[in-house]
């Protein structure tokens, strides 16, 4: 009976590479919004560095498959999609309200809280990746 969970074996070093540069593609598309003219969700969602992110995520996750690195492609996805998700959804419920002028604070309280939390997703990746380390599920 082997003791190593799936999650804990070994992946290949250019995977690992890959998922830096990942991680950095979406870390240059976050400082792209917090420097400069877009917000920081904004071009976290649709700038052209984290676009590249998810393809090659996508491309490149069926390599990972079985290993420990795995958890970081699907952390990475998930990041993105579920910005996506909830700032449709902070949208769908701030328009209506901007007729009463709340939705224009709940607008901005909602991207810059999701800017947050996008922010906080890529660093706590990348740092567990820095020490080899899976992400949660």
């Amino acid at each position: 009976m082997s003791t190593t969970s799936p999650m804990t074996v070994e992946a290949d070093a250019s995977l690992v590479r890959t998922m830096h540069v990942i991680y950095a593609l979406h870390a240059v598309g976050l400082a792209i919004g917090a420097f400069g003219a877009a917000s920081v969700l904004g071009a976290f969602l649709f700038g052209w560095p984290s676009v590249i992110a998810v393809i090659i995520s996508y491309v490149k996750r069926g390599d990972a498959r079985g290993t420990w690195l795995e958890s970081h492609f699907t952390w990475a996805i998930r990041t993105f999609w579920f910005a996506l998700a909830w700032s449709a959804l902070v949208l769908m419920v701030s328009l209506p309200l901007t007729l009463v002028l709340v939705g224009f604070g709940t607008m901005a309280i909602g991207f810059f809280a999701l800017g947050v939390w996008a922010i906080y997703r890529i660093a706590r990746g990348w740092l567990r990746l820095k020490d080899h380390q899976p992400m949660p599920s």
